[in-house]
């Protein structure tokens, strides 16, 4: 779908009076759904929990959207094959909602999660246009993220806000509810703060991440979640693989610290990991039941491979034979089999598969453009290019931590993923129109010359 072009100029950031005439107060409206989505203020200050700020902050900001768009004779939203996805996931929960095994829950997840979550990441790529935009709106999911970090270590320290045995769990609800989902997400956004740390940004940012990061990594340690420490583990040699061209030392000073950190990690982590390969390791049963639940979720999948049980409709799915009632598949891509059937599917497996390719496009194109440009001339825009690069380089590692984690949590429909979705293809579009708009070279010219 076409619309009236932007002129961007060669910095790569679109003027500030063109913002303020287009999108900046959806823009706005964006960051302040964003910071209410992490930070959960309402949970401290329970008189802001009638306001429902989440609802009023996304509300303020898609109208905003409309009316900007509107205005400049553009469609309410740009149509890329990613939102179309989306949107398509969500064609598939209300098109096999009549089939439910419940078809009122199947449409409540629907109408009370998902919708938003469309709506959100139709203003990720509608208003993260920009590498200031981007860059504000990583500072914003990375400040969260710390902050329930540095919470969550404290409250370990102190021996409040555990569960299951001492595990700790967020302190706030939402993304950070229990330990598990807690996990998955610092393993999601843990390569994001370790990319500002990294970077030549300000000084505040900077000690942020020395703050924020070692503390992420500790509230996952002591959430003593199995599915975030594989996650974790899976992200962090993506990580070291992407930065090892760009950031040479980092793998050094990761494995370093590592090493150091063995020592300290507590007995009961240990002995939780081992029971990944070891049952008698694992009182709880758990190991069990997750195993149990991986074949009655695929088997329900083989029975319903069609229209599925209904978004949502897993955990209430109870045939006679079924031993691990009223739980969860614990495991993504076996919750929209079994619950969406198969073509709900093969749109979730097309949107993981979209995330991955639009990074993997950025970095590819930054970096043969960075080799090309090196061995004939220097490069006089590289300093504004190597934060793609490395926000690239973040993304990948972000989206494996996500996949790995999410074998074994039911987030199929969650914020975590489409959150990164939505930066993946944010960075891949202002990467292009970075391009695009180079006073070095024309976009033929750079591809030619990176060829």
């Amino acid at each position: 779908m076409t619309e009236p072009p932007v002129t961007v100029p060669a910095g790569g950031a679109a003027s500030p009076d063109l913002q303020s005439r287009h999108d900046l107060l959806a823009y706005r409206g964006l960051l302040a759904f964003t910071f209410v989505l992490f930070i959960r203020p309402q949970d401290s200050l329970p008189f802001l929990d009638p306001l429902h700020l989440g609802d009023l902050t996304a509300t303020f900001a898609v109208l905003a959207l409309a009316a900007a768009r509107l205005s400049r004779g553009a469609p309410v939203t740009r149509l890329t094959p990613e939102l179309m996805a989306v949107l398509g996931l969500g064609l598939v929960m209300l098109a096999t909602a009549p089939f439910s095994v419940w078809p009122g829950g199947a449409v409540e997840v629907f109408s009370d999660l998902y919708v938003k979550v469309i709506i959100i990441f139709a203003l990720m790529v509608n208003t993260l246009t920009t590498q200031a935009r981007l860059r504000a709106f990583i500072n914003v999911v990375v400040l969260g993220t710390s902050y329930i970090g540095v919470r969550a270590v404290v409250d370990y320290a102190r021996g409040v806000n555990l569960v299951e045995d001492g595990r700790v769990t967020g302190a706030v609800g939402g993304l950070f509810g229990n330990p598990n989902d807690m996990a998955l997400n610092m393993v999601a956004f843990l390569p994001l703060g370790i990319v500002i740390g990294l970077g030549r940004g300000r000084p505040a940012l900077r000690l942020l991440a020395l703050i924020g990061v070692p503390a992420i990594t500790g509230a996952i340690i002591f959430s003593k979640s199995r599915g975030g420490t594989v996650g974790l583990l899976a992200m962090m040699l993506v990580l070291l693989y992407q930065m090892r061209r760009l950031r040479p030392g980092v793998a050094v000073l990761v494995v370093a610290a590592s090493l150091a950190t063995l020592p300290l990690l507590p007995s009961s982590f240990t002995s939780r990991m081992s029971s990944i390969f070891n049952a008698e390791e694992d009182p709880t049963g758990s190991r069990e039941a997750r195993k149990q639940l991986l074949r009655e979720g695929y088997q329900a999948f083989l029975d319903h491979p069609v229209f599925g049980l209904g978004a949502g409709q897993f955990q209430n799915y109870q045939p006679e034979n079924r031993e691990e009632a009223w739980r969860e598949t614990h495991n993504a891509v076996l919750q929209v089999a079994a619950e969406l059937g198969i073509v709900g599917l093969i749109v979730f497996m097309l949107l993981v598969g979209y995330g991955f390719a639009a990074v993997f496009r950025t970095g590819s194109t930054l970096r043969r453009i960075r080799r090309a440009r090196r061995a004939r001339e220097p490069d006089p825009v590289f300093g504004r290019r190597e934060p793609l690069e490395l926000y690239a380089s973040a993304m990948m590692a972000s989206l494996t931590g996500w996949f790995v984690a999410a074998l074994f949590a039911s987030v199929a429909y969650y914020w975590t993923f489409y959150i990164v979705l939505g930066l993946a293809v944010a960075l891949r579009d202002v990467t292009m129109r970075d391009l695009e708009s180079s006073p070095v070279s024309s976009p033929d010219q750079l591809r030619a010359k990176a060829a």
